[in-house]
């Protein structure tokens, strides 16, 4: 054989191409193995929502996830540093300060002690500052993970980090993977429902709740606390509900053609979904008013009704887990505390959000606990990041009002109900709580521990996009936080 024809003869060729098909045995395994190790998920184009089982008994069934917009500060709330205390208004050390990156930091800042006294709650002995008083009464029943880490220190990313599981625009959210991956319980109502407060949307929107390559019936539905719940959902001046009927059964006489000339499944998916928001002009105005609540519910939360606040959205919250929603998610913008404006520092606006929360949060805690639904609702909360212990100094002087810059490398989250260990801590951070020392929880652990506990395994549920098998966990590795489930 001469040179030229012994230099075709490469590995991969003798692998394809000898007798005994190696190399074709070998690939065709390994395909058939990555294909037995996904969880498939087949819906009913015509009842996208309807119930699915999971692939291994789930110890949650819904979950109200309560994000705080703009990250609140760790260490006013429940990560008690007594050493940062002692350092107080003098220089930052220079090894907390070099190879980092910050959004406003310049220079050499100073330390910044805790603003607010901190006790110990409960059997748990759990920290909680004076800053939560209601929810102190609970402390027996939150899991605190104080280690909590992500890989981006701005907003916009951080938010889409946690929620979608990339930094970037496109993916879909928890709910979405959640409801696509469940069902949901009420084929009245959407799987996944989305509520805010504080007076404006988080940076980057509806991409938090949205689908992405997911079929569009899984994205979140965003509903109101005042005015109409959802928008489009009454009928226009004029427009009776006979007529809506007629209306939408001829529509759907048209998706049908087209279904059968075409034969996309989407295309019956579509009509589904239009007889759900048909179910919905009559399901959303009874589940989303809170008016008909006992006066002591109200006065337990302290809603108004017809407001925009978040105590109302707590209650609709209850509401809308009791309706069977698999997915509720609530938004609460305020919680960016630079110390650029009284509204943004610690001694203010930060005081006003704690303000804001503290009674609602608890009378929700309460008020699953009293119906029986705590031990089958998972209830999270927390921001995209945590915030450092020195003092921002925007432009590298001390601003006027007292605030904290973004820190990605160490934050706390609670989790209570279904599933999760009570009263119990979970990890450690450093001395002035700015890096996680003990147990560090990357939110990609976070969102495979979330998955875990609706009976799904992270590395399995998968949706096949852009020739890859997409996972809210990506392509990173992640690892449930075993240590925190009951």
């Amino acid at each position: 054989m001469n040179l030229e024809a012994l230099q075709h003869l490469t590995r991969r060729h003798f692998l394809r191409q000898c007798p005994t098909g190696l190399g074709a045995l070998w690939l065709a395994t390994q395909g058939f193995a990555s294909a037995a190790s996904k969880v498939k998920i087949t819906h009913d184009p015509s009842a996208p929502l309807a119930p699915i089982t999971p692939t291994f008994p789930a110890k949650a069934k819904r979950v109200i996830h309560l994000h705080m917009v703009g990250a609140p500060s760790q260490l006013e709330l429940f990560d008690y540093k007594p050493m940062l205390a002692r350092y107080d208004g003098k220089t930052c050390p220079d090894s907390y300060l070099k190879g980092q990156r910050f959004a406003f930091i310049q220079g050499v800042p100073k330390m910044l002690g805790p603003r607010f006294p901190f006790q110990q709650h409960g059997q748990s002995g759990a920290w909680i500052s004076d800053r939560l008083p209601h929810l102190t009464r609970h402390a027996d029943k939150l899991c605190f993970l104080k280690t909590m880490q992500t890989d981006q220190f701005n907003h916009g990313p951080a938010e889409l980090l946690m929620h979608t599981g990339n930094q970037n625009l496109g993916h879909p959210s928890m709910g979405s993977w959640i409801s696509w991956g469940l069902g949901t319980e009420n084929q009245d109502l959407p799987g996944f429902m989305v509520l805010v407060s504080g007076g404006r949307l988080p940076r980057v929107g509806a991409s938090l709740w949205g689908s992405g390559y997911l079929p569009s019936v899984y994205q979140g539905v965003q509903c109101r606390s005042s005015g109409d719940p959802i928008l489009n959902t009454a009928n226009p001046p004029g427009i009776t509900r006979d007529i809506r009927r007629t209306a939408l059964d001829s529509l759907n006489r048209l998706n049908q053609q087209t279904h059968a000339d075409f034969g996309d499944p989407e295309t019956i998916t579509r009509i589904a979904q239009y007889e759900m928001a048909y179910r919905m002009q009559v399901s959303v105005p009874e589940t989303l008013s809170i008016k008909d609540e006992p006066a002591s519910v109200h006065a337990m939360y302290g809603t108004s009704p017809g407001r925009d606040s978040f105590a109302n959205n707590c209650l609709l919250a209850r509401r809308l887990a009791e309706a069977g929603v698999r997915y509720i998610q609530l938004f609460d913008w305020g919680w960016d505390s630079h110390g650029s404006s009284a509204s943004e520092s610690l001694n203010d606006g930060f005081v006003r959000k704690c303000r804001d929360i503290d009674q609602p949060i608890a009378a929700l805690l309460t008020d699953l606990q009293q119906r029986g639904m705590l031990e089958d609702t998972l209830v999270v909360w927390g921001g995209e990041f945590g915030r450092t212990p020195m003092q921002e100094n925007r432009g590298g002087s001390e601003n006027r009002f007292v605030g904290r810059d973004h820190n990605p490398n160490a934050f706390t989250y609670w989790m209570a109900g279904a599933g999760i260990k009570p009263g119990f801590t979970h990890g450690e951070t450093d001395d002035m709580g700015y890096h996680s020392a003990v147990n560090p929880v990357h939110l990609r652990d976070f969102h495979a521990t979330l998955l875990h506990l609706f009976g799904y395994h992270h590395e399995k549920l998968v949706f096949p996009f852009q020739g890859l098998d997409q996972k809210l966990t990506g392509v990173k590795k992640a690892r449930v936080v075993t240590e925190i489930l009951a």
